[in-house]
């Protein structure tokens, strides 16, 4: 019973950490409660597209596809108060130029938005938008399962990412990537909440496959694209920062959350 009041207090504090609800749980949070939410990342993102879900699906019934989408991703975006967007344009604007580690880790910092930030929030809406419209022509069940999924999806690419990256500030501080392992975030992150996360975004995934015209191809690509995803986050964020911020943690989410409906929208044969 203690057990299962502290797994509901954990999945609180992942709720309201990654949403504007104003829930009580942070209250008085111990440090070992913080971390153990992580592990709930996936599921409060399941419910995030859940929410979605209903406003896409509902806002169909009124209007095209496109606007229905539209206002889905609108109501995400408020209901997250565009946390993860946020950091997308903060690590695209950082690292698309040609800074050294110290000027980007300060741009990250900086709250205003450059071009290459702009440029990459437009595109990640435009085409969330453009991928849940063709998702919702297929019918409701595709376009609702397939946001659930990938909203769990994207936040479980951002705790994979926290277990195999040390904090890039702490690296900074230290001199060199290797030195921040032990004490960054990555080093403090149970490797049983992210296998926790991952076990919990897998099955969410698997699940919303069940509901895509050709579940096999969408699940197996899906997969396939987040392993890429995170492959190529790990060794470019390496490079450039020698470790992950907040920021790039939100870009993982983002760019995960797109690969899933990439994956689902798909014309895959039967």
């Amino acid at each position: 019973m203690a057990w299962l009041r502290r797994e509901w207090q954990a999945m609180l504090l992942a709720l309201q950490f990654l949403t504007r609800l104003p829930l009580p749980a942070a209250a008085g949070a111990e440090p070992a409660l913080m971390g153990r939410a992580v592990r709930h990342f996936p599921l409060a993102g399941a419910l995030v597209g859940a929410f979605g879900a209903a406003i896409a699906v509902g806002a169909n019934l009124l209007w095209p596809p496109l606007v229905a989408a539209a206002l889905a991703v609108a109501a995400t975006v408020w209901l997250t108060a565009a946390f993860h967007e946020d950091g997308l344009a903060d690590t695209f604007d950082a690292l698309l130029g040609a800074a050294p580690r110290e000027r980007a880790l300060a741009v990250m910092k900086d709250s205003r938005i450059g071009s290459f930030g702009a440029a990459a929030l437009v595109l990640c809406l435009l085409l969330r938008v453009l991928l849940l419209a063709a998702l919702l022509g297929r019918g409701p069940a595709a376009a609702a399962a397939a946001l659930v999924a990938a909203h769990a999806a994207g936040r479980a690419a951002a705790v994979v990412l926290m277990g195999v990256l040390p904090d890039a500030r702490a690296a900074a501080r230290a001199g060199s990537p290797a030195a921040a392992t032990a004490g960054g975030v990555a080093g403090e992150l149970a490797w049983a909440d992210a296998a926790w996360a991952v076990a919990a975004g897998t099955l969410v995934l698997a699940l919303a496959a069940a509901a895509q015209p050709a579940p096999l191809p969408a699940v197996v690509a899906a997969w396939a694209a987040l392993a890429l995803l995170l492959a190529a986050l790990r060794a470019w964020l390496r490079r450039r920062l020698g470790g992950r911020t907040g920021d790039t943690l939100g870009a993982a989410e983002q760019l995960g959350e797109l690969a899933v409906l990439l994956a689902f929208a798909a014309q895959w044969p039967r």
